[in-house]
């Protein structure tokens, strides 16, 4: 029985024109987008989380086969099960898991894909290690390996680590594409919810220099005033 073949099936099966349409426009699939010649099936979130769950047990060479597929809920398809893997894994498994996706970072490539993966298997498996790797992704000419850089982060701020969140965001600070604009921000703005000194510090420093889109995600928890006068600078 080909597990990837039936899990192929029933993500078609789950598939929805009038989804895939809008979801097609909503990821920039157009010539010249972010997201050029992306394929979308249109299937929910959730719905795909599900059947993720369900195969989860596929082995590596699979989910690479998965995660190679045009097809962007296959490829979300196996990151959600990468990150079930890693999350369940002993240390060898973990280390394969961060090994892999390293490897096939350019099939990594859009904002959702990175977003719901990078965090739970490359911040986690960093958390106390060797961060090099974070450094070089962030200084790729490949917009994704920027965000998987800063998004990783992610990991290290849930633990009450700001350092590397504000080294990479100072490297990424004119960073040119509104996406990473708002993975920045975003960063920020979680690391201020840990700590708002340490926002308010980077803020301080940089403010003036950051890009709207930016500044804009970085401030919207902190209160009105303070906002008003960030916005201001």
């Amino acid at each position: 029985m080909d597990k990837l073949r039936d899990l192929r099936k029933e993500l078609k099966k789950l598939g929805d024109i009038e989804k895939s349409k809008v979801l097609q426009k909503y990821f920039k699939t157009g010539k010249g987008e972010y997201g050029a010649g992306d394929i979308f099936l249109g299937i929910t979130v959730p719905e795909t989380r599900k059947i993720a769950l369900k195969y989860k047990d596929l082995e590596l060479r699979q989910v690479q086969e998965l995660l190679k597929s045009k097809i962007h809920e296959e490829r979300f398809c196996a990151l959600e099960i990468l990150v079930f893997k890693y999350s369940k894994g002993d240390e060898r498994a973990k280390s394969l898991v961060f090994n892999f996706f390293i490897k096939n970072t350019k099939y990594i490539n859009n904002w959702d894909l990175v977003d719901t993966s990078a965090p739970y298997i490359v911040g986690e498996f960093l958390l106390g290690k060797n961060k090099d790797i974070l450094y070089k992704l962030a200084k790729s000419d490949n917009l994704w390996e920027r965000r998987i850089a800063i998004v990783s982060t992610y990991a290290f701020i849930k633990n009450g680590k700001f350092g590397d969140t504000i080294k990479l965001s100072e490297i990424l600070l004119k960073d040119k594409h509104d996406l990473m604009q708002k993975a920045v921000g975003w960063m920020l703005r979680e690391m201020g919810k840990k700590d708002e000194k340490e926002l308010l510090k980077f803020l301080n420093m940089h403010c003036k220099e950051m890009p709207r889109t930016m500044l804009r995600y970085s401030i919207e928890r902190l209160d009105e005033s303070k906002r008003k006068f960030y916005m201001g600078k």
